[in-house]
């Protein structure tokens, strides 16, 4: 098949107590597994897109066949999102960014708590399921939060996304129930700093 199921970098336990194993379990095994099923459900009836990359079939959905786009939409961008997030967090133990990031984040959000601010509203007001995203904008080169509904993505823009984060019930509601607010504020606990760091540097060579 095109796509497989990632390995997460570390086991199922590692984001204790922040993230509940039994979540991690479910949200890997079965909701990120069940879009790569989907993906290469869809891909494998056209022999010209199996050599495609994720990025390549996302960033081109309007010349995908008509009648897979939405499956490739949805179940590409869920493997895509979930590939992102998982790589993007650690037992961290609230670590914070450090290096070019960190300065770019105090230049564009007054400081780090000002971003987390932001961060967090912006997951709070995001209506029913999606992601929040910290990107560079490619206009005037400054960080800025977006979210999107469902699975859809920044990629699909052509923009790669520096942090994500899942706010899908099915990501925090065994351990959080419908406070949302409180898996944002105890989330931070996990985020992977370094890896988020690498992914800016890298975008930022490419510019």
């Amino acid at each position: 098949m095109p796509f497989s199921l990632p390995d997460l970098p570390y086991k199922y336990n590692a984001l204790e107590p922040f993230i509940d194993t039994e979540t991690m379990k479910i949200h890997h095994k079965k909701h990120h597994k069940a879009y790569v099923d989907n993906l290469n459900a869809a891909v494998i009836r056209y022999p010209e897109l199996k050599d495609k990359s994720i990025e390549e079939l996302l960033t081109n959905l309007d010349k995908l066949p008509e009648d897979i786009r939405d499956v490739v939409r949805n179940n590409g961008g869920g493997h895509y999102n979930h590939s992102v997030f998982w790589t993007i967090m650690g037992k961290q133990s609230g670590k914070q960014p450090n290096g070019k990031l960190m300065e770019d984040i105090k230049n564009n959000f007054g400081s780090f708590e000002s971003f987390k601010t932001e961060f967090k509203s912006a997951a709070s007001k995001r209506f029913g399921s999606g992601w929040i995203w910290l990107i560079k904008d490619d206009n005037d080169g400054k960080l800025k939060i977006t979210t999107t509904a469902n699975q859809d993505s920044p990629i699909m823009e052509g923009i790669k996304p520096i942090l994500c984060l899942d706010v899908w019930e099915h990501a925090y509601y065994l351990k959080y129930k419908n406070n949302r607010g409180d898996y944002v504020d105890y989330w931070w606990n996990v985020v992977n700093w370094d890896e988020v760091e690498n992914r800016y540097l890298a975008i930022e060579e490419k510019k």
